[in-house]
């Protein structure tokens, strides 16, 4: 019997259901899942601002969830250095990718090495996207109060 290794990327900030689902639906489809964070600087370069959340602490976060059997530091935008890297035989990404250039390149270049690219429904109603956008408006100075300190209270 074969043993299944699967991959799920994503720089997992501001940890929501989402990515647990994510996680969830990945481990069902493999014997072993490891889940790649993106470095902070990466998620810098490719979405043009920092994490929330430090690579430290969402490394940790994800290591801690019970689907994932481990988590590696993600450095690279390019897939088949980490399937170099940790050896997976299907990898999960958000249907956001179906159809799209990138996506058809990633599984033509996974087909050529036998590696399955799965596809999973986007999260709509969370994200961390939706979340940060929030966040930064609570965190805007308002006419009637100042900026909210990280304590909650007038700093």
């Amino acid at each position: 019997m074969s043993h299944r290794i699967g991959y799920a990327p994503g720089v997992f900030d501001l940890f929501h259901v989402g990515h647990l689902n994510v996680l969830r639906r990945a481990r069902a489809e493999c014997d072993r899942l490891v889940a790649g964070v993106v470095t902070d600087e990466l998620v810098r370069q490719l979405k043009g601002r920092w994490p929330v959340v430090p690579l430290a602490e969402r490394l940790e976060i994800v290591r801690s969830v019970q689907y994932v059997d481990d988590a590696v530091v993600e450095e690279t935008t390019d897939k088949m250095d980490m399937w170099e890297k940790v050896g997976f035989d299907v990898v999960f990404k958000g249907d956001d990718w179906r159809g799209t250039q990138k996506g058809t390149a990633l599984e033509r270049r996974f087909a050529e090495v036998g590696v399955e690219v799965v596809y999973f429904p986007y999260t709509l109603h969370t994200s961390s996207t939706l979340l940060r956008t929030a966040l930064d408006v609570l965190a805007s100075p308002h006419p009637d109060r100042g900026p909210l300190s990280r304590a909650g209270g007038n700093s």
